[in-house]
């Protein structure tokens, strides 16, 4: 079992910055990927930003350019910089972990979620 905490989320005005970041319990298993996804009202989660245990990062279109994953792999952390946020931007944050147990089973885990608001 992998548990993720996640903090940074809040309100800010259209144009703003925020920074997320989400830490996860030591594990003896190998961790392939760290990524956040979010869900609006009414709509389905979806990935805004990945980045593999090597490094390559993938983002959402509606991301790109403004958005920045990082990773502390020595510290199980990953942040999310946003930039130049939308009031579309507005949803509930999800980190999430895939991990690789010492079967080779991979398993997704989820943060509870953090609440990002943009106002215009």
């Amino acid at each position: 079992q992998v548990q993720l905490v996640e903090s940074g989320g809040g309100l800010v005005q259209t144009g703003g910055s925020l920074s997320l970041s989400c830490t996860a319990s030591k594990t003896i298993h190998t961790i392939n990927s760290m990524a956040w996804y979010r869900q609006a009202p009414g709509k389905q989660r979806e990935l805004v930003a990945l980045i593999t245990s090597g490094g390559r990062t993938t983002y959402a279109d509606p991301v790109k350019g403004r958005f920045a994953i990082s990773a502390d792999n020595a510290r199980n952390t990953v942040v999310l910089q946003m930039n130049n946020l939308k009031p579309e931007d507005t949803a509930v944050y999800y980190c999430n972990t895939n991990i690789r147990d010492v079967l080779g089973l991979n398993y997704d885990f989820w943060g509870q979620g953090t609440q990002v608001t943009i106002s215009s």
